[in-house]
């Protein structure tokens, strides 16, 4: 059995049954920093060696008793790795010679120098710090080896115990990994293996050129995201991102995988229920206002003042009822893509003369004055559903003239871009605060402070400008400062515009 070293130094036996050369090496190496032990005879550098820790062995080979050739074989058999230096005289230089092919590591001839010595334990100190060495970086190369497969082990049972798909590609849009999920998902045959291009295993074609595109490095817009169906009618949202070298440089992809099939029956059913609550309620509300419209005309001047001012109230409330139901049934026409489905050449610039022309007399009565500035060029026409672009431009106006002080200005404004329709719809009313310009888009979200709290409305007019919008194809933008007015512009496309 090998002893353990517990010390930094390293430990030499001396076994000479010459007393000066054991003395004198011992004086030398001690000097050195070693720790020393001595032995007589070959019994006793044996007994030694079985109680202490030793690295190097000076053994002389003519003793008497046990020969050096003796005590060699045994500590190649007690500790192999120990260094054993012969000690011999010129007369035995072929006996130390045999005794090298015994295991000893080297040789050194009696009489010698202590220099000669110094060398030769350094040497051998410098092979047992190599070996050390070497024997650590073994160890840690196996362990790092060890942790690495561990690590490897652990993320693949982690991705593959995952309930949404994972699917991630090489820079050539070939399949690296395929978690289970994902082959459920998309109803994939287990045989697919790695290594196959996402064709062969993917039949939308969407998907598949969102996925080339980000495992190319083309995708511009992070995360980049798809949503499709299936043969089995499962809606599923897939999101991806490219995967990233050291240096920055695309490695391929990878792609979650969400079945969102439950929101999107959920939310027809909210659409649904919504839609025909509201046509359900549209009716008798609209009665109850023509109602109170009536008693309010044919009221006599006896009448008090109060009750005409309950009725106004109320007719006021009724319609704004009424307003609120019809909101609410634009927004469902819009959920179940029943808008912008009747595309007409339209030529803005007359369509939005029409409007302001009609909006003029609402301005007017808040002395506002509003106008519209169109480019001298002409204004080629556009494809779009004129019901829809009458709601959207409708809103914008609409509400410009409620949050614009009496006595201000709204301007409507056409430009033309190369690609686009652009037309701002600007005001001078009251302006729109940083934190709620990301909000107003919402549904039911108001702006509120002590210049609108009196101004009336559902909070869905925004919604549905942006939901028609994205029906067309547009866009729009807001950009407003506080007391100083607001600027909406909106961008219609010109892709599908010029209609022969």
């Amino acid at each position: 059995m090998k002893p353990e070293n517990t010390s930094n130094r390293l430990s030499i036996l001396v076994v000479d049954d010459e007393e000066s050369i054991r003395e004198g090496s011992a004086r030398i190496l001690m000097r050195m920093g070693y720790q020393v032990y001595k032995a007589s005879r070959g019994s006793e550098g044996l007994e030694i060696l079985d109680h202490h820790p030793v690295s190097i062995v000076l053994l002389d080979l003519k003793m008497p008793g046990m020969d050096g050739m003796e005590v060699l074989g045994h500590i190649q058999r007690l500790n192999p790795e120990i260094l054993v230096i012969i000690i011999t005289g010129y007369a035995t230089l072929e006996t130390a010679v045999e005794a090298m092919k015994q295991g000893a590591y080297d040789f050194i001839a009696k009489p010698f120098e202590p220099d000669q010595l110094r060398i030769v334990i350094n040497r051998a100190s410098e092979r047992i710090r190599l070996t050390e060495e070497t024997e650590k970086l073994a160890q840690e190369r196996q362990r790092n080896l060890a942790d690495l497969g561990t690590e490897k082990s652990r993320i693949r049972t982690i991705v593959e115990s995952l309930p949404n798909g994972v699917l991630v590609t090489n820079v050539q849009g070939q399949v690296a990994l395929m978690n289970p999920a994902f082959e459920w998902l998309m109803g994939i045959e287990e045989d697919k293996s790695t290594g196959e291009p996402i064709e062969a295993c993917i039949q939308d074609i969407g998907f598949c050129q969102m996925v080339e595109d980000i495992s190319a490095g083309k995708a511009h817009s992070l995360p980049v995201t798809y949503e499709f169906t299936t043969i089995g009618e499962k809606y599923l949202m897939a999101s991806g991102r490219p995967v990233l070298g050291d240096e920055g440089e695309c490695l391929g992809a990878v792609v979650n995988l969400v079945d969102i099939t439950a929101m999107k029956v959920l939310d027809r059913l909210k659409s649904e229920f919504v839609a025909k609550v509201s046509h359900e309620l549209r009716s008798p509300l609209s009665t109850i206002h023509e109602q109170l419209a009536l008693v309010l005309k044919d009221m006599v001047e006896k009448e008090s003042t109060r009750d005409q001012y309950l009725l106004s109230r109320a007719k006021e409330k009724t319609q704004g009822l009424i307003s609120l139901i019809g909101d609410l049934l634009d927004l469902s026409r819009i959920e179940a893509g029943n808008v912008c489905i009747d595309c007409k050449p339209v030529k803005l610039d007359e369509f939005l003369k029409s409007i302001v022309d009609f909006m003029e007399t609402r301005a007017s009565g808040k002395n506002q004055r509003l106008s519209l500035v169109v480019p001298n060029e002409p204004i080629p026409l556009i494809s779009a559903d004129p019901r829809a672009l009458e709601s959207v431009f409708g809103n914008l106006i609409a509400n410009a003239i409620n949050y614009t002080p009496d006595g201000g200005a709204i301007e409507v404004k056409i430009s033309l871009l190369p690609d686009n329709i652009q037309t701002d719809v600007s005001d001078t009313g009251f302006g729109i605060e940083a934190k709620d310009i990301d909000n107003i888009f919402k549904r039911f979200y108001r702006v509120k402070n002590e210049k609108t709290r009196f101004i009336t409305g559902t909070g869905l007019g925004l919604p549905i400008v942006k939901g028609l919008l994205d029906e067309l194809g547009g866009s729009i933008q807001v950009k407003s400062e506080p007391s100083h007015g607001t600027t909406f512009t909106v961008f219609l496309p010109l892709s599908a515009s010029n209609p022969p």
